[in-house]
């Protein structure tokens, strides 16, 4: 008999590279890949359902699971949504730390998908070294709010309160040494500011390493260049936004292009590649994050100079402070009817895109005047890249289609909303 080789082959729903519960039926001609079907529904959330069904500032914290990796890039969408809609504006000093924080968040997202990318196509190395500055990132994160990813920071009207004056210190314990834990804490002993500048500092000789490890890795290279070629013209068609957009070599960038927060104010660039493969994909993605610690370092310098409220006044909309709350009657009500019934929007529509880690996140809210949405709609920028997986894929061998999978850098929570 001649030898059978075609095979249908289930890729997920749990495999360790898909990313989260993502199921492919890949149709191969021996290891070349003849279809790549992407199934999706198995991780389903609801999230636009659920969202219908609560007061507006309940539904933050729903926007922090979504793509659970750039957790607040999704609330400052979602709060950009509520601010148009109401017509209000956040002070200018929580415009700054937003933007601060969305690029704090960029290169936290930067961080997971190079050390998972480079675990899925065998660099070992590169996971560990990402990791750990990660690691003081989320630290920035728990500072500001007290979670390490869930942080629901960004309110509809500015953000749940100030930068700390200190950041939270190593203690000695029976795995630490004091001698070990007073290294650690060197950076840790002034304000939350400080820290991110010691950070800011520090980082691009830590993008250097990664560089050092892939950039010109001879084995990196035969992974991933010339896989999953798209071209310009191709990936507007498709519905790229983000680095998968600006590989091909398209620069659309919202944070220049549509301006929000305190983008318009500093200065960077925006990286482009040019054979839009998975290669120029990764040095979009590492430029990227030398941009964003060029952002946060501007930010960083002009927190310094300007003290400010994060908040709008209004407390029809916004939260009275605690120590009101607990001492005047009326910031009581304001407190205890905004966290119960919430705030009513003006009928209509409106539609806010932020520039996500992984492209253009986009809110689509219709409100009726009611203090829920009417609809909620969510424009993830991962469902339209898993879209085009079997135009990517075709052609190609099976190990490619980890390293697709890769670099189209995709959370499942987003997906599968």
């Amino acid at each position: 008999m001649p030898e059978i080789r075609n095979y249908t082959l289930n890729f997920g729903p749990q495999h360790p590279a898909a990313h989260g519960v993502l199921r492919l039926v890949l149709e191969l001609d021996g290891e070349v890949i003849q279809r790549a079907d992407p199934h999706i529904g198995l991780l389903h959330r609801g999230t636009e359902k659920l969202a219908e069904s609560k007061p507006y500032n309940q539904s933050i914290g729903y926007m922090d699971r979504l793509d659970y990796v750039s957790m607040m890039c999704n609330e400052h969408g979602y709060v950009l949504a509520i601010e148009r809609l109401l017509g209000i504006e956040a002070p200018e000093r929580a415009q700054y730390i937003r933007t601060m924080f969305d690029e704090i968040t960029r290169i936290l997202n930067h961080l997971m998908w190079i050390g998972t990318h480079g675990l899925d196509v065998g660099a070992m190395t590169m996971f560990l070294y990402a990791f750990r500055e990660r690691e003081d990132l989320m630290d920035c994160y728990e500072a500001v709010s007290g979670a390490r990813m869930h942080a629901t920071y960004y309110r509809p009207g500015g953000l749940y309160r100030d930068l700390p004056d200190s950041m939270p210190r190593y203690e000695a314990s029976r795995w630490h040494s004091q001698k070990e834990v007073d290294v650690l804490n060197e950076s840790r002993q002034g304000s939350l500011l400080d820290f991110i500048e010691d950070f800011t500092e520090r980082f691009p000789g830590r993008v250097d390493e990664y560089e050092t490890l892939l950039t010109d890795n001879r084995i990196w290279k035969q992974r991933t260049v010339g896989i999953g070629v798209v071209s310009p013209e191709r990936a507007l068609q498709l519905g790229f936004t983000g680095p998968m957009l600006r590989g091909s070599g398209v620069e659309w960038d919202i944070r220049k292009k549509q301006p929000y927060a305190a983008y318009d104010k500093v200065d960077f660039d925006i990286p482009v590649g040019s054979n839009g493969d998975s290669y120029d994909r990764y040095l979009v993605r590492v430029e990227e994050m030398r941009q964003s610690n060029r952002i946060i370092r501007q930010c960083v310098d002009w927190l310094r100079a300007n003290p400010g409220p994060v908040m709008y006044g209004n407390h029809k909309i916004t939260p009275p402070s605690r120590e009101a709350m607990k001492t005047d009657m009326e910031s009581l009500i304001h407190h205890f009817k905004l966290f119960t019934e919430g705030y009513s929007l003006p009928p209509g529509e409106v539609y806010t895109a932020v520039e996500h880690p992984k492209g253009e996140f986009g809110i689509y809210l219709v409100s009726d005047g009611s203090n829920k949405p009417y609809r909620l709609k969510i424009r993830a920028p991962g469902f339209a890249h898993l879209a085009s997986m079997d135009e990517m894929a075709k052609g190609h061998m099976l190990a490619d289609v980890v390293a697709i999978i890769g670099t189209q850098d995709v959370v499942f929570g987003e997906i599968d909303r």
